[in-house]
C-alpha cells in the first residue's frame, strides 16, 4: 500500500490546507490504537499553530482510549528519549513558520519504518472507542532532557566564546544554558520565538547571519539548530560554514570509528577521506531515518546528513543536534575549527530546489542525467530526487571544478522546470 500522508518524516504540510486539524485528531486515534491504546508522550515546537494542532492530536489519543502525556515545548530528539508507547512531535522541522507536521516515534526512540506509517494510515477511518483516555502533563521534560545530554555528551568548554543560533525554535532556551553550564562563553540569537519567526531569517537554514555574529563576537565557533533541535550546521571561526558532512567527517576521525552511514547527497570530498582512512561507507537514501536504519542495521554509531542531521547512538536514540554540537566542541581539543574541518577535502556542488506541479520524473530528464554523468567521467555526478516535505526536486551537480558542477544543475533545473513545472 502507497502512503498517501508520511512523507520523507511524518506527516507534514501546509497549516489548514494539506496539514488541517481534523487530520492530526484522526493522525492521533490512529497512532494509538496502532499502539494498543497505550500511552503517547507528545512535544512540540514553537510555531503558532502547535498548540490548536497538539489539542488536536490529543483529542485523537483519548478518543482512542490512550494516554496524552504532555511535555509542552521540548526539541525532536528529547520527545524520542522520552517517548512511552509512543513518542509524537508536533513540528515542521526546518520549514518555514506557516508549515506544521507530526513526527513518530516508537516505544524505543526510533522513527516508524514504511510499513508501521502505512499500518497507521490504514487507521485513519477508525471510528472512536468506547471508552476514553485521559490526559497528563509533565512539567519537568524540558530539565530531564537537559541533564541526559549533559551527562552523556557535555564536556569542559572552559575558553570557548561559542554563537548559539536558536532558530527562534524548541532549543531557545535550552541550547544556551547547556554550554554555559559546560564553562563556555554564549552568544546566542533566534532564541526569542514569537510563533512566527521560527527558521526565519536565521538557524540551520540560513546561517548568513550567524557567520556575521561569529566574526563581528570574535567567536571561536558558531552553531546553528534547526526549529526542532534535529538539525545542526557550524561555522568557524573566520565566518565560514561547516556543513553535516564535515561534521560527521569530523567526529568519525575524532571518535576513531569504523563505519559510517551518510545518503546519496553526501560530499564526494567526504567518501575519499574515509577511503583513505579505512572507513567503511554506507550509503542510503535521503531522510536521516534511513540513516538510522542503516547504523542499527550495520551495529554502528554514527552516521549523518549534509543537512546537519547528526546521528551519535552511543548513549542516544536518534540524530540531536544539541548532543552532535557538544560532540564537535569536544573534538576541537585546543584547534580551530577551520583546522580540524579541512582534513576533509570538498568537490564543488551546485544545488537548484525546482518548484514543480508533480514529483515522477520523466524519461527526458532521467536521459539528461545520464548524459551528463557519461561526460563526467566519474569526476562528478549529478542526483535528481523530489523532495519528501515539499513541492520541489531537489538538483545536486558535483564536479571537481565549480563551474561544470554550475553548469550541470543549471541544466538539469531548466528541462526539470519544462517537464514539471
Amino acid at each position: 500500500m502507497t502512503r498517501r500522508y508520511f512523507g520523507t518524516d511524518g506527516v507534514r504540510g501546509l497549516v489548514g490546507a494539506f496539514l488541517t486539524r481534523e487530520l492530526v485528531e484522526r493522525l492521533g486515534r490512529a497512532s494509538t490504537l496502532w499502539t494498543g491504546a497505550g500511552r503517547v508522550f507528545i512535544g512540540r515546537d514553537t510555531r503558532a499553530s502547535g498548540v490548536e494542532l497538539e489539542e488536536a492530536f490529543v483529542r485523537g489519543v483519548v478518543s482512542a482510549g490512550g494516554s496524552a502525556v504532555l511535555g509542552g515545548v521540548l526539541p525532536t530528539p528529547a520527545v524520542a528519549l522520552l517517548a512511552l508507547d509512543l513518542g509524537v512531535v508536533i513540528s515542521a522541522s526546518h520549514n518555514p513558520p506557516e508549515y506544521n507536521g507530526v513526527k513518530f516515534f516508537d516505544g524505543d526512540g526510533r522513527k516508524l519504518t514504511d510499513q508501521s506509517e502505512e499500518q497507521i494510515e490504514h487507521l485513519l477511518a477508525a471510528p472512536p472507542a468506547t471508552d476514553q483516555g485521559s490526559v497528563e502533563r509533565v512539567e519537568d521534560a524540558a530539565e530531564r532532557y537537559l541533564a541526559l545530554v549533559l551527562e552523556r555528551f557535555g564536556s569542559d568548554l572552559s575558553g570557548l566564546r561559542i554563537a548559539v543560533d536558536c532558530a527562534n525554535g524548541a532549543y531557545s532556551e535550552l541550547a544556551p544554558r547547556a554550554f554555559e553550564q559546560l564553562g563556555a562563553q554564549v552568544v546566542a540569537m533566534g532564541n526569542e520565538p514569537d510563533g512566527t519567526n521560527i527558521n526565519a531569517g536565521c538557524g540551520a537554514t540560513d546561517t548568513a547571519a550567524l557567520q556575521q555574529l561569529v566574526v563581528r563576537e570574535g567567536c571561536d565557533l558558531g552553531v546553528a539548530f534547526d526549529g526542532d533541535g534535529d538539525r545542526v550546521l557550524a561555522v568557524d571561526e573566520r565566518g565560514e560554514p561547516v556543513d553535516g558532512d564535515q561534521i560527521v567527517a569530523i567526529l568519525s576521525l575524532h571518535r576513531g570509528v569504523d563505519t559510517v552511514a551518510v545518503t546519496q547527497m553526501t560530499n564526494l570530498g567526504f567518501h575519499a577521506l574515509m577511503r583513505d582512512r579505512g572507513i567503511r561507507v554506507v550509503t542510503t537514501d535521503v531522510g536521516d531515518r534511513y540513516v538510522l536504519e542503516a547504523l542499527w542495521r550495520e551495529g554502528a554509531i554514527l552516521g549523518g546528513e549534509q543537512s546537519g542531521h547528526i546521528i551519535w547512538l552511543d548513549g542516544h536514540v536518534t540524530g540531536d543536534g544539541l548532543a552532535a554540537a557538544l560532540l564537535l566542541c569536544a573534538a576541537l581539543e585546543g584547534r580551530t575549527l577551520s583546522e580540524v574541518a579541512a582534513a576533509m577535502p570538498r568537490y564543488p556542488q551546485a544545488r537548484i530546489d525546482v518548484p514543480v506541479t508533480r514529483k515522477e520524473l520523466t524519461p527526458a530528464i532521467e536521459a539528461e542525467v545520464e548524459r551528463i554523468e557519461r561526460e563526467l567521467d566519474g569526476g562528478g555526478r549529478v542526483l535528481v530526487r523530489p523532495s519528501g516535505t515539499e513541492p520541489l526536486i531537489r538538483v545536486l551537480a558535483e564536479a571537481e571544478d565549480e563551474d561544470l558542477a554550475a553548469e550541470a544543475s543549471a541544466t538539469i533545473a531548466a528541462l526539470v522546470r519544462r517537464e514539471l513545472g
